[in-house]
Protein backbone atom coordinates (compact mmCIF):
# COMPACT_ATOMS: atom_id res chain seq x y z
CA UNK A 1 0.00 0.00 0.00
CA UNK A 2 2.81 2.43 1.15
CA UNK A 3 4.47 1.97 -2.50
CA UNK A 4 1.03 2.82 -4.03
CA UNK A 5 1.21 6.00 -1.71
CA UNK A 6 4.49 7.16 -3.27
CA UNK A 7 4.03 6.36 -6.54
CA UNK A 8 0.92 8.93 -6.35
CA UNK A 9 2.51 11.46 -3.87
CA UNK A 10 5.53 10.87 -6.95
CA UNK A 11 2.83 11.73 -9.37
CA UNK A 12 1.05 15.24 -7.62
CA UNK A 13 4.75 16.44 -7.31
CA UNK A 14 5.64 15.74 -11.07
CA UNK A 15 1.94 17.79 -12.06
CA UNK A 16 3.07 20.42 -9.74
CA UNK A 17 6.31 20.90 -11.37
CA UNK A 18 5.29 21.03 -14.36
CA UNK A 19 2.25 23.61 -13.44
CA UNK A 20 5.11 25.77 -11.65
CA UNK A 21 6.93 25.31 -15.11
CA UNK A 22 4.29 26.09 -17.64
CA UNK A 23 3.63 29.37 -15.65
CA UNK A 24 4.36 32.69 -17.63
CA UNK A 25 7.22 33.98 -15.50
CA UNK A 26 5.03 37.38 -15.34
CA UNK A 27 2.80 35.83 -13.72
CA UNK A 28 3.67 33.08 -10.97
CA UNK A 29 0.35 31.92 -9.83
CA UNK A 30 -1.77 31.94 -13.04
CA UNK A 31 -2.12 27.89 -13.09
CA UNK A 32 -3.19 27.93 -16.62
CA UNK A 33 -2.09 26.76 -20.22
CA UNK A 34 -4.20 29.67 -21.85
CA UNK A 35 -2.19 32.48 -21.58
CA UNK A 36 -3.14 34.94 -18.71
CA UNK A 37 -4.94 38.34 -20.46
CA UNK A 38 -5.55 40.43 -17.00
CA UNK A 39 -8.38 43.16 -18.85
CA UNK A 40 -10.73 42.45 -21.73
CA UNK A 41 -10.10 45.22 -24.07
CA UNK A 42 -13.08 46.75 -25.51
CA UNK A 43 -11.91 47.51 -28.91
CA UNK A 44 -11.57 43.76 -29.10
CA UNK A 45 -14.82 43.62 -28.66
CA UNK A 46 -16.79 46.22 -29.75
CA UNK A 47 -16.36 48.23 -32.53
CA UNK A 48 -19.90 50.50 -32.32
CA UNK A 49 -19.98 53.95 -30.69
CA UNK A 50 -18.20 55.36 -28.12
CA UNK A 51 -19.57 54.17 -24.89
CA UNK A 52 -18.22 56.93 -22.95
CA UNK A 53 -21.22 59.01 -22.26
CA UNK A 54 -22.86 55.76 -21.17
CA UNK A 55 -20.73 53.77 -18.22
CA UNK A 56 -22.72 53.27 -15.17
CA UNK A 57 -26.32 54.77 -16.91
CA UNK A 58 -27.37 51.06 -17.36
CA UNK A 59 -27.41 50.50 -13.93
CA UNK A 60 -30.21 52.94 -13.65
CA UNK A 61 -32.64 51.04 -16.34
CA UNK A 62 -34.48 48.52 -14.33
CA UNK A 63 -35.01 46.83 -17.87
CA UNK A 64 -31.39 47.04 -19.31
CA UNK A 65 -30.03 45.86 -15.66
CA UNK A 66 -32.10 42.73 -15.74
CA UNK A 67 -31.61 41.92 -19.14
CA UNK A 68 -27.60 42.38 -18.29
CA UNK A 69 -27.65 39.77 -15.16
CA UNK A 70 -29.58 37.09 -17.32
CA UNK A 71 -27.38 37.43 -20.84
CA UNK A 72 -24.12 37.44 -18.96
CA UNK A 73 -25.66 34.74 -17.07
CA UNK A 74 -23.84 31.12 -18.14
CA UNK A 75 -26.46 29.03 -17.44
CA UNK A 76 -28.30 31.23 -20.36
CA UNK A 77 -27.18 29.59 -23.13
CA UNK A 78 -25.46 31.83 -25.81
CA UNK A 79 -28.45 31.33 -29.07
CA UNK A 80 -30.91 32.23 -26.01
CA UNK A 81 -29.16 35.35 -25.16
CA UNK A 82 -28.92 36.33 -29.21
CA UNK A 83 -32.31 35.70 -29.15
CA UNK A 84 -33.23 38.39 -25.95
CA UNK A 85 -30.61 40.89 -27.75
CA UNK A 86 -32.67 41.29 -30.81
CA UNK A 87 -35.86 40.79 -29.42
CA UNK A 88 -35.19 43.78 -26.62
CA UNK A 89 -34.05 46.10 -29.40
CA UNK A 90 -36.30 45.15 -31.91
CA UNK A 91 -38.63 46.41 -29.38
CA UNK A 92 -37.06 49.42 -28.75
CA UNK A 93 -38.33 51.95 -31.59
CA UNK A 94 -36.21 55.37 -31.22
CA UNK A 95 -34.14 54.82 -28.38
CA UNK A 96 -32.41 51.35 -30.12
CA UNK A 97 -28.95 52.95 -30.45
CA UNK A 98 -29.04 54.56 -26.79
CA UNK A 99 -30.45 51.36 -25.48
CA UNK A 100 -27.68 49.23 -27.41
CA UNK A 101 -24.51 50.97 -26.28
CA UNK A 102 -26.53 51.01 -22.56
CA UNK A 103 -26.96 47.48 -23.03
CA UNK A 104 -23.38 46.79 -23.57
CA UNK A 105 -22.30 48.76 -21.54
CA UNK A 106 -23.73 46.47 -18.73
CA UNK A 107 -22.27 43.44 -20.21
CA UNK A 108 -19.08 44.55 -20.34
CA UNK A 109 -18.93 45.72 -16.37
CA UNK A 110 -20.75 43.15 -15.83
CA UNK A 111 -18.56 39.65 -17.64
CA UNK A 112 -15.55 41.99 -17.25
CA UNK A 113 -15.93 41.61 -13.41
CA UNK A 114 -16.98 38.23 -13.63
CA UNK A 115 -13.77 37.33 -15.55
CA UNK A 116 -11.73 39.06 -12.50
CA UNK A 117 -13.51 36.99 -10.24
CA UNK A 118 -12.83 33.53 -11.85
CA UNK A 119 -9.18 34.59 -12.53
CA UNK A 120 -8.32 36.05 -8.62
CA UNK A 121 -10.14 32.73 -7.27
CA UNK A 122 -7.99 30.28 -10.02
CA UNK A 123 -4.65 32.18 -8.69
CA UNK A 124 -5.84 32.06 -5.13
CA UNK A 125 -6.52 27.89 -5.60
CA UNK A 126 -3.06 27.92 -7.79
CA UNK A 127 -1.46 29.20 -4.50
CA UNK A 128 -2.95 26.59 -2.05
CA UNK A 129 -1.98 23.90 -4.46
CA UNK A 130 1.64 24.97 -4.34
CA UNK A 131 1.50 24.67 -0.54
CA UNK A 132 -0.07 21.65 -0.74
CA UNK A 133 2.90 20.30 -3.02
CA UNK A 134 5.46 21.28 -1.11
CA UNK A 135 3.66 19.59 2.58
CA UNK A 136 3.16 16.23 0.00
CA UNK A 137 6.80 16.78 -0.47
CA UNK A 138 8.02 17.29 3.43
CA UNK A 139 5.25 13.64 4.28
CA UNK A 140 6.72 11.87 1.35
CA UNK A 141 9.80 12.07 2.36
CA UNK A 142 9.45 11.64 6.08
CA UNK A 143 7.17 8.70 4.93
CA UNK A 144 10.38 7.32 3.24
CA UNK A 145 12.59 7.37 6.68
CA UNK A 146 9.85 5.89 8.59
CA UNK A 147 9.51 3.15 6.16
CA UNK A 148 13.97 2.77 6.49
CA UNK A 149 13.90 3.44 10.27
CA UNK A 150 14.80 0.15 12.58
CA UNK A 151 12.62 -0.91 14.44
CA UNK A 152 9.91 0.25 11.56
CA UNK A 153 6.81 1.58 13.62
CA UNK A 154 3.96 0.47 11.85
CA UNK A 155 1.12 2.26 13.43
CA UNK A 156 3.24 5.73 12.13
CA UNK A 157 3.48 4.22 8.26
CA UNK A 158 0.08 3.87 8.54
CA UNK A 159 -0.74 6.58 9.55
CA UNK A 160 1.23 9.21 7.67
CA UNK A 161 0.00 6.73 4.53
CA UNK A 162 -3.79 7.37 4.90
CA UNK A 163 -2.67 10.82 5.49
CA UNK A 164 -0.98 11.44 2.37
CA UNK A 165 -3.03 9.48 0.19
CA UNK A 166 -5.72 12.03 1.48
CA UNK A 167 -3.49 14.92 0.61
CA UNK A 168 -2.67 13.63 -2.79
CA UNK A 169 -7.01 13.12 -3.44
CA UNK A 170 -7.21 16.45 -2.38
CA UNK A 171 -4.55 17.85 -4.80
CA UNK A 172 -5.54 15.71 -7.64
CA UNK A 173 -9.25 17.02 -7.68
CA UNK A 174 -8.20 20.56 -7.15
CA UNK A 175 -6.13 20.19 -10.36
CA UNK A 176 -8.64 18.65 -12.60
CA UNK A 177 -11.11 21.42 -11.24
CA UNK A 178 -8.87 24.09 -12.16
CA UNK A 179 -8.18 22.40 -15.75
CA UNK A 180 -11.93 23.14 -16.12
CA UNK A 181 -11.88 26.72 -14.71
CA UNK A 182 -8.96 27.85 -16.75
CA UNK A 183 -11.30 27.59 -19.79
CA UNK A 184 -13.69 29.94 -17.84
CA UNK A 185 -12.19 33.11 -18.55
CA UNK A 186 -11.71 32.11 -22.57
CA UNK A 187 -15.62 31.62 -22.80
CA UNK A 188 -16.56 34.65 -21.02
CA UNK A 189 -14.34 36.79 -23.97
CA UNK A 190 -15.92 34.33 -26.08
CA UNK A 191 -19.66 35.73 -25.10
CA UNK A 192 -18.91 38.98 -24.33
CA UNK A 193 -17.89 39.31 -28.60
CA UNK A 194 -20.66 37.35 -29.84
CA UNK A 195 -23.18 39.59 -28.14
CA UNK A 196 -21.47 42.74 -28.72
CA UNK A 197 -21.40 41.69 -32.17
CA UNK A 198 -25.23 41.08 -32.70
CA UNK A 199 -26.33 44.12 -30.53
CA UNK A 200 -23.71 45.74 -33.11
CA UNK A 201 -25.66 44.49 -35.96
CA UNK A 202 -29.12 44.94 -34.88
CA UNK A 203 -27.70 48.86 -34.77
CA UNK A 204 -27.47 48.94 -38.26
Amino acid sequence: MTVRVLASAVLVLAVASTAAHAADPRYPDWPCTQAKVPEISLAAVWAGPPLDDVQNKWKDDARISALVAKLAARKTPLDEAEKLVKEFLAGSAADKSANARLLFAGLFDTLSAQRAQVMNGLERVSRKQRDAADKIREDTLQLQSLQSATPRDEAKVEALSNELIWKTRIFEDRHKVVRFVCEVPTSIDQRLFALGRVIQQEME
